[in-house]
């Protein structure tokens, strides 16, 4: 380019997919170069312009630089913008979905384990976000594609997404006022005597910030649980919500120092003198059976649907042992 460049001469798409170009106005002298760039170029964040100068996506007359470097004028800045993951997250892709009850208002999805919910930080693709968006394209209009409520990417289980936004904030409020059923079979370490109820505030970790644990300071969130059997080392669970906090179920058990099987976050340091206990490669938790009011036409409504394959073998081989220790 001959000219120097003017705040703005650059577009947030173009900037996207093309290398930029730029000759550093007189006016920039003595200013660092992330505070120069973001001057010149304001569809970018001062953030993500010193990110992409540490990575080396940017160049000073031909050289890696520091976002902290001193710049004169005259000197030629070449660009190299990396692509935004969340500019491409909402793209609908062909991937299978198990619709146990579909209608106007509502769908009714069975999540297998491994599969995320919504695109976020490591998981911008592949989500069962994206699987709605290709199945229903119109879903792209409402918030969050329809989605009311979770399931964490290696939990199983049940979930209801809303297909029109009356649906959704019809949805959203019964999860407020906690009229929606849901309850989960968990398998976890160690023995419960007998039915009871977890009612414990739950927050981040003070440390550990991806993970939540209970907290003082965290929101009001109660787990009941009844016992329905009993094996050598570990307890077969049925889980109510009445709060619907993140990882609640696993905290909750992990705060009574039984956490879930396979969990490897609340249960990794957990070992059991059963190894099939621990060769478990997820949490043992399943969204069996979900409850609500439809949308439309105001009646109760609910689904239940049995855990998945890797579940019923864990639990029917504790069976077996049980039987044959009897």
């Amino acid at each position: 380019m001959s000219s120097a460049p003017k705040p703005g001469n650059y577009s947030a798409t173009r900037a996207a997919s093309e290398r930029l170009e730029l000759i550093l106005p007189p006016e920039c002298a003595g200013q660092r170069l992330d505070q120069a760039l973001s001057h010149l170029l304001p569809e970018f964040s001062r953030s993500r312009l010193a990110q992409w100068i540490r990575a080396a996506r940017i160049t000073l007359d031909g050289r890696p630089a520091l976002p902290k470097t001193k710049v004169w004028g005259g000197e030629i800045v070449l660009l190299y913008p990396a692509p935004d993951p969340a500019a491409t997250a909402a793209a609908p892709e062909a991937i299978a979905l198990d619709i146990v009850h579909e209608d106007a208002a509502v769908l009714v999805l069975a999540k297998p384990a491994g599969l995320v919910v919504h695109p976020g930080s490591g998981n911008w693709s592949g989500t069962m976000m994206n699987a709605l968006l290709a199945h229903a394209p119109h879903l792209a209009t409402l918030p969050r594609a329809g989605i009311v409520h979770r399931l964490d990417k290696d939990t199983s289980g049940l979930l209801v997404v809303a297909k029109t936004l009356a649906a959704q904030t019809n949805l959203v409020r019964q999860l407020q006022a906690h009229t929606v059923k849901r309850e989960y079979l968990a398998l976890v370490h160690g023995r419960i005597a007998r039915a009871g109820k977890v009612e414990a505030p739950i927050g981040r970790h003070p440390v550990q910030r991806t993970r939540m644990a209970v907290a003082a300071r965290g929101k009001p969130a109660v787990t009941h649980y009844e016992v329905l059997q009993h094996f050598a080392h570990a307890t077969l669970l049925r889980c109510r919500l009445e709060t619907g906090r993140t990882h609640q179920i696993r905290v909750h058990m992990q705060s009574l120092g039984h956490p879930l099987i396979g969990d490897p976050v609340y249960g990794k340091n957990r070992r059991s003198a059963d190894p099939a206990l621990g060769a478990f490669p997820r949490q043992a938790l399943h969204a069996g059976r979900l409850e609500f009011q439809h949308p439309a036409s105001g009646k109760t409504v609910a689904w239940k649907i049995p855990p998945p394959a890797d579940m019923r073998e864990l639990i029917a081989a504790l069976r077996a042992v049980a039987k044959a220790a009897a």
